[in-house]
């Protein structure tokens, strides 16, 4: 079997969203599972909306996804002389024609169609003329007047086009510049291309671009058309259902595994797996897989999806993620000796990477802010003894262990007849300023002796200074 060559050939006319991300994994999974080539191809040919912003922003997002290159980028705006060449090539060859209708004239040719109850279409006047260029003309492709073009899809199966519903369609404007059809086809067969997979919004122009290989005696690559991803209300996804930009999940906190792993499965299986890793994703991944139905994007399960990733990361990966997310609500790392400790407390209850930083924050102050009503309620003049106690029990241990602090825990309420829940709350306000934290002895593991001995007696201040104890 060839090496298996695939590409993918994002337009710079904006930010990488979902579909698109998800077509690109779908490419690159494939090529890495065939040991093949990725291209990636930036198709700028639309100058006017094509900007040097939107191409960074596409690196930006394939980057921090992990999806790599092996060839590339090329820009078609760099290859408008290979387009012109093969245009006038397929002129020479017999297969395209100038035609120098003018705008009224397409127009008039719509009406008549349209008043016969007809397709709209161009009726063929130029076709035999054997015109040559001239300002202003076209290039034509002279599609196939009568049978059909079948498109042998490894995804939707066969789909049958009638050639006279193709028109003879344009493929040089009158700026010489090149149709999409005309540069993708020449872009696929000169960069040897042989696997194409795409949205299936461009199974229409998968016939003209069969039709150009076939006029240039070129190989016709293997195609798939992978369905659309809808919203929750079956319509074309947009921003109200989640089709932003991949790095907008960055910026939500969501790892890139995370979703990479909830994008590979709108619209591809693996039996009843839900959870992959990259590895898992590149040994298993097949286009025999890929379902005919429309994917469906939901947020809930994505973030879901993404709670399971994070608490499967390894915590030193995790930290190199995270620490953007705390350094926006003003940590800065130094002033803890042990984050992935930290990470170990959290990431079992952390949805995104934003909510664990949110959650972390109490690690990282100086000085622990209380909250009010939960400070009221356990803060208090029978709480006061039990820290002290506790301050004093755990000033005598050096090394603090489980099981070191759950015996200093216990002579506390050995000595004060009150249960666990009485003692740990207070002491949890004392820590963390909240009722619901990480575990309260993980918690102390992660701070150390010096800053909980430290907390402790600030609660015993506090409650000095407000209950006169």
């Amino acid at each position: 079997m060839k090496k298996v060559i695939t590409r993918f050939p994002p337009s710079p006319t904006g930010y990488l969203h979902v579909g698109g991300a998800r077509t690109a994994l779908f490419n690159w999974l494939y090529t890495r599972h065939m040991k093949g080539t990725f291209i990636l191809r930036i198709e700028d040919t639309d100058m006017e909306r094509s900007t040097q912003a939107s191409v960074n922003a596409i690196f930006e997002a394939l980057e921090w996804l992990g999806i790599d290159w092996d060839e590339g980028p090329y820009y078609q705006s760099k290859r408008m002389d290979l387009y012109r060449e093969y245009n006038q090539k397929l002129v020479d060859l017999g297969c395209a024609y100038f035609c120098t209708c003018s705008p009224e004239e397409l127009d008039e040719m719509r009406k008549k169609a349209m008043a016969a109850g007809e397709k709209p279409r161009y009726n063929g006047t130029c076709r035999e003329k054997g015109l040559a260029a001239v300002d202003g003309s076209v290039i034509r492709f002279k599609a196939p007047a009568g049978g059909t073009t079948v498109v042998e899809d490894v995804i939707k199966g066969n789909i049958v086009f009638q050639n006279s519903e193709l028109d003879d369609f344009i493929i040089q404007r009158s700026d010489r510049t090149p149709t999409y059809n005309l540069a993708v086809a020449v872009d696929d067969i000169t960069m040897n291309i042989n696997t194409v997979i795409r949205g299936d919004d461009h199974i229409n122009n998968t016939p003209k671009q069969m039709l150009i290989y076939q006029a240039l005696k070129a190989p016709l690559p293997i195609f798939g058309h992978v369905p659309m991803v809808l919203g929750k209300d079956k319509a074309r996804l947009s921003k109200r259902h989640g089709a932003m930009s991949v790095t907008a999940y960055r910026d939500m906190g969501y790892l890139p595994e995370a979703l990479l792993n909830y994008l590979v499965r709108l619209g591809w299986s693996y039996g009843d797996q839900e959870f992959f890793t990259m590895d898992e994703l590149i040994d298993k991944f097949t286009l025999d897989n890929i379902g005919k139905s429309a994917g469906i994007f939901d947020q809930e399960k994505l973030l879901s999806l993404s709670a399971d990733h994070i608490k499967a990361a390894d915590p030193e990966r995790l930290s190199k993620y995270l620490m953007p997310f705390l350094q926006e609500q003003g940590c800065n790392k130094e002033k803890t000796y042990n984050i992935n400790g930290i990470i170990k407390t959290l990431n079992a209850r952390s949805k995104t990477l934003k909510e664990m930083a949110e959650s972390a924050l109490f690690y990282f102050q100086d000085k622990v802010i209380y909250d009010a009503k939960s400070a009221d309620k356990f803060l208090n003049h029978t709480s006061a003894e039990p820290l002290k106690l506790l301050c004093q029990g755990l000033n005598s241990i050096e090394k603090f262990t489980e099981k070191n602090l759950e015996d200093a825990f216990k002579a506390v309420m050995d000595k004060t007849g009150l249960g666990l829940g009485k003692i740990a709350q207070p002491v949890r306000i004392a820590l963390t300023g909240k009722t619901v934290s990480p575990g309260i002895f993980e918690v102390i593991e992660v701070l150390g002796k010096e800053r909980t001995l430290q907390r402790l007696n600030d609660a015993i201040q506090y409650i000095s200074e407000k209950h006169g104890e």
